[in-house]
């Protein structure tokens, strides 16, 4: 015990703020992609920030499904923002109609 520190409690605790840090990031592109989507789209849309995020990570979501059907994006692969940006503005025109 001369010195040398164990960096095993540090490795437990590691996983977890990684975690956290993706999720923020996930928040924060959702965010971004979901202002601009709603920037693109013509008309007012009474969206706060949290249904905004939501637009951007099912938008998201829906363009990286798009991408991988169409053979774009492989396997796990995440959609990139042009493909996020299609996939919000494709679930803001379906909640404008809707709404």
């Amino acid at each position: 015990m001369h010195g040398k520190v164990s960096q095993e409690p540090c490795r437990k605790f590691r996983g977890r703020n990684d975690d956290m840090l993706h999720m923020i990031g996930h928040a924060i592109f959702g965010l971004v992609v979901g202002l601009v989507a709603r920037a693109v789209m013509p008309g007012r849309q009474h969206m706060g920030l949290i249904l905004t995020m939501i637009l951007g990570l099912v938008g998201a979501w829906l363009g990286g499904l798009i991408g991988r059907a169409t053979g774009m994006y492989g396997e796990g692969h995440p959609a990139g923002f042009l493909m996020a940006l299609v996939g919000a503005l494709i679930v803001l025109f379906v909640y404008s109609l809707l709404a």
